[in-house]
């Protein structure tokens, strides 16, 4: 079965988290946007490296809702999408972005999805998200004004693209931290993994940017 799910199904399953990520958002400056982004893999280590039955990440209560592991794909997807928007329009002057090849995952890919475990597919979101933070944490604030073109979305500048990577994080965040509840996947597990996700992104807001 294919692991993955419609991530535009993440938001319309928790529309009133979105809208308050969103208005979260743009309140942040750069440096902890860029901090935001790097401890969204924090949040997710945190909560699922404690889980030694994988296959609990593979399940949800009913059907339809999406699994552990489909959230996380979901993330790593998102970046995958993002993170050539935001590498051309910081080496390029307004960058046409609709000429940038779409995502796309063949079908031996999409196999390889399947067979990895939720741990795996974390630990290449985590290696995704660090050119992601790495790409940001180079600019000066000025270069966050840099913007692509775009006729089929809208166009884009760094800093909205930043922005949409944390407002998607705190949206698959939230499914996400639910889902572990009501899977029961948390059983057993020591309380620090299990701290709810205003908890850790209040701590994300308390930490210097390192």
């Amino acid at each position: 079965m294919d692991a993955r799910i419609d991530a535009s199904r993440i938001t319309r399953g928790s529309e009133r988290e979105y809208r308050n990520a969103v208005t979260a958002a743009p309140s942040l400056s750069n440096d902890a946007l860029i901090l935001r982004l790097h401890f969204a893999v924090n949040h997710l280590s945190r909560w699922l490296t404690p889980i030694h039955d994988q296959s609990v990440l593979q399940r949800s209560v009913h059907r339809g809702e999406p699994t552990v592991k489909s959230l996380v794909l979901a993330m790593r997807d998102e970046e995958l999408k993002i993170f050539p928007y935001l590498y051309a329009v910081s080496v390029q002057t307004f960058p046409d972005l609709d000429q940038l090849a779409p995502m796309q995952r063949s079908v031996e890919v999409n196999r390889q999805d399947d067979l990895a475990t939720t741990i795996e597919i974390m630990a290449e979101f985590r290696r995704l998200r660090q050119s992601t933070c790495s790409l940001l944490r180079s600019l000066p604030d000025n270069g966050w004004a840099r913007e692509g073109v775009s006729r089929r979305e809208h166009n884009w500048t760094i800093r909205q693209l930043a922005e949409h990577l944390a407002v998607h994080d705190e949206a698959v965040l939230t499914r996400l931290d639910r889902a572990l509840a009501r899977t029961g996947a948390r059983t057993e597990i020591a309380s620090t993994s299990r701290a709810p996700l205003g908890d850790l992104l209040r701590l994300s807001q308390a930490n210097p940017l390192v």
